[in-house]
């Protein structure tokens, strides 16, 4: 991956840091470096003119984009707090928080994930930001080109615009995103699933969230419910389904223009979970999509491409106290902090690629790696196997789980017993990345 910059050697000093940030699995600057010289060369990336929260999302969109041609995707988009509770006199830079009283900043990213696999694909774009000291009343009073929340239009346009050349996109987002513009303004080239959060008014009469409750139960649908944090367990849940069309009346908030759009026809499906274990667990989605439900075969299709939102979740815990830990990172200026954290998120989203594909994903390997490494990485494997079946690299040379199978071994995984996890493919992917870098020197390959 060859970082766009401006100077050729702070892109070779950005693709080192995503792979010490991946190999160590922190965002500690002195970790990172590891020697007093390796410190001083990430704060010297850091501060440099050249590196940019802007320069770095653009990268990894664009190797998205690639990986995203002629396939079906969902782009997911989500918001995430980092609160610097403690030492708050040395941050610079920051307002509050997400708790309204510790300095912090805000991650509003949007990343790929195929349909057919769930499979991780990259990072589509992403928004870095302090909140101001406007108050909230007066935030609510302001066009939406002038809130927060213009990131989820913001999202959309460039999940629009980066992920042109796939086959069809589909943006997923949570109750947050229920915003009149989303579906006023939608790119022609992209879908929506947004999770309602406004029992909004119907053009015919009546209320949203009434909407479906004489319509007929078209099936049942049993998901695994992924744990809501560290320490739960996963759990089975069992949804009814119901879905059909709306029209959605123009909210009285916004000024109707001549010419404005004063209705909008959607989709609502509605998915109920029976016989919850903890009814104030239980899950109830009412989503509002652009795709048709005819049957349940439709609306089981849109429940299941909601469920892939979780995909984002996980980037955040990778990201943060789960584990490579951005609250825990020293840095106080608020420029250098947002640099870090975009570094931060592509290291989450490869550390998930590995993961994703060590029970045998078939997505390629140059969705991490370039196409000129696939042959070192090929001599690479069969340095690493042994005389059994089991200790042979089962997948296809140019797939992510050959790639992923390399970096386990090399991490310390032995064919046997558990799946590697995040910490052996942090130690395998270690090793790894200096011997793909030092063949990409030697012939003058793309870098990793």
């Amino acid at each position: 991956m060859t970082f766009g910059l401006g100077d050729i050697r702070v892109a070779a000093r950005a693709e080192w840091l995503i792979e010490q940030i991946v190999a160590t699995g922190s965002l500690v600057v002195r970790e990172l470096g590891g020697t007093r010289a390796g410190e001083m060369a990430v704060h010297r990336f850091l501060s440099s003119p050249y590196s940019s929260v802007e320069g770095i999302v653009e990268t990894l969109a664009s190797r998205t984009a690639q990986q995203c041609v002629g396939r079906r995707v969902v782009a997911i988009q989500d918001t995430s707090e980092v609160n610097f509770k403690g030492r708050a006199a040395k941050r610079r830079g920051l307002d509050p928080g997400g708790n309204g009283k510790d300095p912090g900043f805000f991650l509003h990213p949007v990343i790929a994930v195929d349909v057919e696999e769930e499979a991780v694909i990259g990072l589509v774009g992403a928004q870095i930001w302090t909140r101001g000291s406007v108050p909230v009343g007066e935030r609510r009073g302001r066009a939406l080109a002038e809130k927060e929340s213009m990131r989820w239009h913001d999202g959309c346009t460039t999940a629009a615009r980066v992920l042109a050349e796939a086959a069809a996109v589909t943006m997923i987002a949570d109750r947050e995103s229920d915003i009149w513009e989303l579906f006023t303004e939608r790119p022609d080239n992209l879908d929506l699933i947004l999770r309602s959060a406004q029992n909004r008014s119907l053009a015919g009469g009546g209320r949203l969230f009434a909407a479906l409750d004489d319509a007929p139960e078209l099936t049942r649908r049993r998901i695994l419910v992924p744990p809501s944090r560290p320490g739960e367990r996963s759990r089975e849940a069992t949804l009814a389904i119901k879905a059909g069309s709306v029209q959605i009346a123009r909210p009285k908030s916004r000024k109707a223009e001549p010419g404005a759009v004063r209705t909008v026809t959607l989709t609502l499906v509605q998915a109920i979970e029976i016989d919850p274990p903890d009814p104030k667990q239980a899950i109830a989605w009412r989503l509002l999509t652009t795709h048709p439900a005819d049957g349940a075969d439709a609306a089981t299709e849109i429940i299941d491409l909601y469920r892939l939102r979780w995909r984002i979740e996980q980037v955040f815990r990778a990201l943060k106290s789960d584990g490579l830990g951005l609250e825990d990172t020293q840095l106080a200026d608020a420029e250098r902090l947002f640099i870090l954290a975009a570094m931060g998120l592509a290291a989450a989203v490869r550390t998930l690629q590995l993961i994703d594909a060590r029970d045998g994903s078939p997505r390629p390997a140059t969705d991490v790696v370039d196409p000129d490494l696939l042959a070192p990485l090929a001599a690479i494997s069969r340095s690493l196997e042994g005389n059994t079946p089991r200790q042979k690299n089962p997948h296809a040379p140019t797939s992510l789980a050959f790639l992923s199978w390399v970096t386990a071994r090399l991490g310390g995984w032995n064919c046997y017993g558990k799946p590697p996890g995040p910490k052996t493919m942090h130690n395998g992917w270690k090793r790894l990345a200096p011997m793909l870098h030092g063949y990409a020197l030697a012939t003058q390959a793309k870098l990793p």
